[in-house]
């Protein structure tokens, strides 16, 4: 069993900066393939961006690539999303994932374990 628990989400105007964190119980973090994925109101669920078990393989949606930054600390068991730059549009709860295969995967259905979510809201 995984527990994931993220942290970081708040209130931030156009162009600014929030820094979320998942923290992850289990002695194996290290070999799971972590992701972030987004839901704003009445939207699905998307896969935001994934990072591999030893953080040398790291991947972003169109939308955030060169905004935001995925990285892990595997002695600390927790992953971050550096998000910068934020735009109204990236509004949405923010939840952590973990898959228990070793590759990249986007798909939602890949994810075993999740987070309860936190709410990142961007005014303009």
């Amino acid at each position: 069993q995984v527990q994931l628990v993220e942290s970081g989400g708040g209130l931030v105007q156009a162009g600014g900066s929030l820094r979320l964190s998942c923290a992850a119980s289990g002695r194996t973090f290290s070999r799971y393939f972590m992701g972030w994925f987004r839901q704003a109101p009445g939207k699905k669920r998307e896969f935001v961006s994934g990072i591999s078990w030893g953080g040398s393989g790291t991947y972003y949606s169109d939308s955030v690539k060169g905004r935001f930054t995925i990285s892990r600390d595997n002695a600390k068991n927790t992953v971050y999303l550096q998000m910068n730059s934020l735009k109204p549009e990236d509004t949405a709860v923010y939840y952590c994932a973990a898959r228990m295969l070793p590759d990249y995967c986007s798909a939602y259905e890949c994810y075993a374990y999740w987070g309860q979510g936190t709410q990142v809201t961007v005014s303009s």
